[in-house]
């Protein structure tokens, strides 16, 4: 309903709704007697009534125009926040790292969306070699988020990225909440010590390094999980293999 009066807005404000000259008013060609308005007010609800399929193309094309717009501040966001995003100087690097077209992800481990997304990207990269793509922990979902963000935060500290590489990929596999015990069991299937993780999850630098992933998600207006950014472009939301392969199809160029 609110999309549908913002699409008649333009129509109401020349027919003159209540409220709706107020801006108007002194514009040129605007200026009816109110017997005139009436017989324009009317001839406005015939043409709907006889053609009311009318609407929803209104409505369809305002919401592709509110969308580009969206599209267009994100982008600039992008922009404004480039060296933060893709040169950070610790988060994880998968793909090829010296590949041309750069892929981010913002993700939260006890995120369902993550987890279906997980093979798709996975499928991507193989398919696709020249790829680079940066995942930032971005824990939202509550405690168990926090403990793997660490987890993973320290296993990068103290262990190096072949490390946090495999624990992303048994926590990313794994499913349910995460608590102590399975973080532990998460761990040692990685290969690692859960002992010496959870000495280094309390170097102050998991912090500093978390809370500038927080600070940078609220920057780009990121409130949820998944959130990606293919190249100059941030999509919201879980994004299937084939529409992945679009987006980085259409910045390239390449369509």
């Amino acid at each position: 309903m609110r999309q549908l009066l913002l699409a008649l807005t333009p129509l109401l404000a020349l027919a003159g709704a209540p409220g709706a000259m107020a801006e108007d008013q002194a514009k040129p060609g605007l200026d009816m007697s109110p017997a005139e308005r009436e017989a324009f007010q009317s001839e406005i609800r015939d043409y709907l009534l006889a053609n009311p399929e009318i609407l929803n193309e209104m409505v369809r094309v305002l919401d592709q125009r509110q969308k580009a717009q969206a599209s267009m501040s994100d982008r600039e966001l992008v922009a404004k926040n480039a060296d933060a995003i893709f040169d950070d100087g610790y988060s994880w690097v998968t793909g090829n790292p010296e590949g041309g077209f750069t892929l981010v992800e913002f993700l939260d481990y006890q995120c369902g969306y993550c987890h279906k997304a997980m093979p798709e990207l996975t499928e991507l990269l193989s398919s696709d070699g020249d790829i680079k793509m940066i995942v930032k922990d971005f824990p939202i979902l509550g405690p168990g988020s926090e403990l793997a963000a660490r987890a993973t935060t320290a296993t990068m500290i103290a262990e190096g990225p072949e490390a946090y590489g495999r624990l992303h990929d048994v926590l990313m596999a794994g499913k349910g909440q995460i608590t102590d015990e399975s973080l532990d069991r998460a761990m040692k299937k990685a290969d690692l010590d859960p002992k010496a993780i959870r000495a280094a999850m309390e170097d102050p630098e998991v912090d500093r390094r978390i809370a500038a992933n927080r600070a940078l998600a609220d920057q780009l207006a990121i409130t949820g999980t998944p959130t990606f950014v293919f190249q100059s472009d941030m999509v919201r939301g879980y994004v299937a293999l084939a529409d992945m392969r679009k987006i980085v199809d259409e910045l390239r160029g390449t369509n």
